[in-house]
């Protein structure tokens, strides 16, 4: 298993991996539309585990100045267990630190109960917040 940065000749394999690991998210988070804008900023913080051709895992992450974040950590679900989505999040922080982030922070749906235990694993802590979001501009997804 290889960790490489994201490129076009891997999309198929993504979209395959993100239909899999997030059946019925938003169509806004679907990576026909999700790849194209991270490829536009930081390009270098979209990660892969890759076996071949097989793209096995994922992990987007991003740096405002201030902190960073992670998104789309997904692992194939016959790899799940074998260390690829360790192995991904150690690398993305990695760069995140590189670049000066001191607190990186991700968001969890708070019924993934296996989920949240792989994080605090990995020494992130749940903090008590409320999410919010808003939806801006135009979505002709």
């Amino acid at each position: 298993m290889e960790i490489v940065v994201y490129s076009d000749q891997y999309f198929s394999g993504v979209k395959t991996l993100w239909q899999e690991a997030f059946p019925g998210d938003s169509p806004w988070n679907a990576a026909d539309f999700a790849v194209p804008a991270k490829v536009k900023a930081q390009p270098d913080l979209f990660l892969l585990a890759v076996e071949g051709a097989t793209v096995a895992g994922s992990v987007m992450a991003g740096y405002d100045g201030h902190r960073g974040w992670l998104y789309a950590v997904s692992v194939l679900e016959r790899h799940r267990g074998s260390g690829i989505g360790s192995m991904l999040i150690k690398e993305a922080e990695k760069r995140l630190e590189a670049l000066g982030c001191v607190k990186i922070n991700l968001q969890v749906r708070s019924t993934n109960a296996a989920v949240i235990a792989f994080y605090q694993g990995l020494g992130y802590d749940v903090e008590e917040r409320v999410s919010m979001g808003k939806r801006v501009g135009r979505f002709d997804g």
